[in-house]
């Protein structure tokens, strides 16, 4: 799946993010915890440079747990970066936040003399804003489930001594890492009105059936999991009453019963993804880079040699 998309607002946003960098002095990172690499954008690290980073991995009521301590290990690891779990939803561990941002600027000189200001970045629908209201306290941006609904560079004190920045949330242009781009789209952060959904519900099934049979299996009453997603669909189509006249299944309702309960945290304790996976999803991005690369000189070769 090669989406592409990248509206002015999200040019826009990553113009806010450079001009304001120079004002704050740690860079909190947004995550969902159900896909913390896929809900990562990989323009972050070059726009930020090394400011600190504060990884919030949110969502964490809705994330596997063992899942999410191997990724806090792996963040763990990582220069100038330190990790923490929250909850928007329950509240989970938002204290965390300013404490870890206080941590990060410790050595700084002027740690006794002004606030912590931070800057909150992320892509859209990771919880950004609902964070924002729980630590301030009151309503002060909007919320919603729709991506792109943060447009403009918002400052708000959370106390005396600790200031954050938020900021619109910015997708990039392409995502060359498909698992990336199916990980989003099934979990919502992409707008599903440019999306193949049909094919996003089987992916995702395909991490499903692997990592957690069981959770299918209760949620829909199955006697028997099928081993392909286009049957666990039909099945999940028949148990929904998703059928059209002759008993046709309506494959379309299905995958969206399907992609709800998923969103909603219908399914459980559900993960995406994992920190030893990263080494193979690299393999393949690069893999399929140098296929569309070569491709494409072997198009400009062929242009070339028909003016020739």
């Amino acid at each position: 799946m090669q989406i592409q998309w990248f509206p002015g607002h999200m040019n826009k946003s990553i113009n806010i993010i450079k001009e304001t960098l120079g004002k704050v002095d740690v860079i909190i990172e947004i995550l969902d915890a159900r896909i913390p690499v896929s809900s990562s954008n990989p323009m972050i690290p070059e726009l930020i440079g090394n400011k600190p980073r504060l990884i919030v991995l949110n969502k964490n009521d809705l994330a596997d747990p063992e899942i999410t301590e191997k990724w806090m290990n792996y963040y763990k690891n990582l220069d100038h970066t330190m990790p923490v779990k929250v909850s928007s939803k329950t509240l989970e561990n938002l204290e965390n936040i300013s404490v870890a941002c206080n941590e990060l600027c410790k050595d700084s000189k002027w740690i006794n003399r002004r606030e912590v200001r931070g800057m909150i970045v992320g892509i859209p629908n990771v919880g950004k804003s609902t964070i924002i209201n729980a630590l301030s306290g009151k309503k002060k941006v909007a919320v919603g489930n729709k991506p792109g609904l943060t447009r403009d560079l918002q400052r708000i004190n959370v106390t005396e001594k600790f200031q954050i920045y938020d900021t619109p949330g910015i997708l990039w242009p392409k995502f060359e890492d498909k698992v990336a781009g199916y990980n989003l789209a099934a979990l919502g952060s992409i707008k599903d009105t440019i999306l193949d959904l049909n094919g996003i519900a089987c992916k995702t099934l395909e991490i499903l059936i692997s990592k957690y049979p069981e959770r299918l299996t209760e949620r829909y009453n199955f006697d028997e999991l099928p081993e392909e997603p286009h049957e666990v669909l039909n099945l999940i189509g028949i148990k929904r009453g998703c059928l059209q006249s002759r008993g046709i299944i309506d494959i379309d309702r299905a995958v969206n019963f399907f992609l709800k309960d998923l969103r909603d945290g219908k399914l459980g304790l559900i993960t995406l993804e994992e920190p030893s996976e990263l080494l193979e999803r690299e393999r393949q991005t690069l893999e399929e880079r140098e296929k569309r690369e070569l491709k494409l000189k072997l198009k400009q070769e062929k242009k070339r040699n028909k003016k020739g």
